[in-house]
C-alpha cells in the first residue's frame, strides 16, 4: 500500500474559496481544517468533506501550521490554503509517486504555484513559478519563516514536480491592498521586534529595486499591462513595510 498523505488547512472566512480547494483534494486520505473562528459558513462547507475540523485562536502564519501538523494522522503533509487549489496535472503526479513507491526515496516535494490575477494566469514576473514545498515527510520538516510568509524546511532529498498548485490570490486591486496593507503592518512588527535599525536607504531604493526585479529581471513586462500593475504594488508594498518600520521607530504615539 502506498503512504498516506493528510492535507493540512489553516482557514479564516473563506466560504468564497474553500469549496474549490476542497474538490480538489477529494483524492487524499485525510483533510484536516483548523479554523480561526470564522464568521461565515467556512467551517460548515468544510464539515462537507470531513469532520476533522477544529477552531483554534490564530497563532500566526508558522504557528498555525505547526499546530495542525500535529492534528495529522498520516506519515506525510500536504500544505495547502483556502486559495488554492490542486492542479490535475499535480494530482496525478503525486500521486504516481506513492503508488509506485518512488516517494520514500525523499522526503519533501516541491512544485510550482501559478496565479490567477486580473482575469489571466500570470506566467512570468516574481509571481512565476513561485517554486513552493508544500508536500513532505511529518517527522523530517518543520514550518517556519517570518510572519506573514511561512516556508517548510526539510532534513533530506526533495524532488521537484512539474505540476502547479493554483492560486486564486486576490479577487481584484482593492483587496491586494487591503492584503498588502496588512501584511506590511506584520512585517514592520517583525523587523521592529528584531530591533531592526531604520535607514533611508530603505525607501530610496528597496522599493524601486523590487520594481526592476519583477518587472524587468523577472520579465514581468512580458504580461502586460497586468505585470506591471503586480510590479508597481509590490514594490508599494515593500515602501508600506518600511514607512511602517520608521514610524514604529520614530514617531512617539500621542
Amino acid at each position: 500500500m502506498r503512504d498516506k498523505i493528510s492535507a493540512c488547512l489553516t482557514v479564516g472566512n473563506e466560504e468564497n474559496n474553500i469549496r474549490r480547494c476542497l474538490e480538489s483534494l477529494k483524492w487524499v486520505d485525510e483533510i484536516v481544517v483548523v479554523d480561526s473562528f470564522s464568521k461565515d459558513r467556512t467551517v460548515d462547507i468544510c464539515k462537507e468533506y470531513t469532520d476533522r475540523v477544529y477552531q483554534h485562536a490564530w497563532k500566526g502564519y508558522v504557528g498555525q501550521k505547526e499546530l495542525i501538523k500535529k492534528m495529522a494522522r498520516h506519515p506525510w503533509i500536504l500544505f495547502i490554503d483556502a486559495d488554492e487549489e490542486m492542479s490535475p496535472q499535480l494530482r496525478e503526479e503525486i500521486l504516481a509517486e506513492f503508488e509506485s513507491g518512488r516517494n520514500r526515496q525523499y522526503v519533501g516535494y516541491e512544485f510550482p504555484r501559478k496565479v490567477f490575477f486580473l482575469g489571466r494566469w500570470i506566467t512570468h514576473g516574481e509571481w512565476w513559478p513561485d517554486i513552493k514545498m508544500r508536500l513532505y515527510r511529518k517527522d523530517k520538516g518543520i514550518c517556519t519563516g517570518r510572519e506573514p510568509h511561512d516556508y517548510v524546511v526539510v532534513d533530506g532529498p526533495i524532488k521537484r514536480l512539474k505540476g502547479c498548485l493554483h492560486h486564486y490570490t486576490y479577487d481584484d486591486i482593492s483587496d491586494q491592498i487591503v492584503t498588502m496593507n496588512r501584511f506590511s503592518t506584520i512585517a514592520s512588527a517583525g523587523l521592529y521586534e528584531e530591533r531592526r535599525k531604520f535607514s533611508g536607504i530603505d525607501l530610496l531604493f528597496r522599493p524601486a529595486f523590487r520594481f526592476f526585479k519583477g518587472y524587468f529581471l523577472k520579465r514581468g513586462f512580458l504580461d502586460g499591462y497586468s505585470g506591471f500593475i503586480i510590479a508597481m504594488l509590490s514594490a508599494t508594498g515593500v515602501l508600506f513595510k518600511y514607512t511602517k518600520l520608521w514610524e514604529r521607530i520614530h514617531v512617539t504615539p500621542p
